[in-house]
């Protein structure tokens, strides 16, 4: 037996409903750093410093995250091929 359930509400709702932290400050303070170091880079190897520097751990923390989504892509593709949900 298959039960849908439809919830009409807000995303700052939901965020309420499941108990999870308000982080729009914390957001809003990473986006405006991120924005500021942006700022006056004109070339590709600038931004690449950049990047390596805002992201967590560098080339290897982005490296760990892509084969984390890759692992959840495989196994979200193995359930729909099993049939399962």
């Amino acid at each position: 037996m298959k039960v849908h359930v439809e919830v009409d509400c807000s995303p700052e709702e939901a965020r309420r409903f499941l108990g999870l932290p308000d982080v729009a400050k914390a957001n809003d303070v990473y986006v405006d750093a991120v924005a500021k170091a942006m700022q006056g880079v004109g070339d590709l190897e600038k931004l690449q410093t950049m990047a390596k520097q805002v992201a967590p751990m560098g080339e290897i923390g982005l490296n760990i995250f892509k084969q984390f989504m890759d692992a959840g892509m495989s196994g979200s593709a193995k359930k729909k091929k099993d049939g399962e949900s």
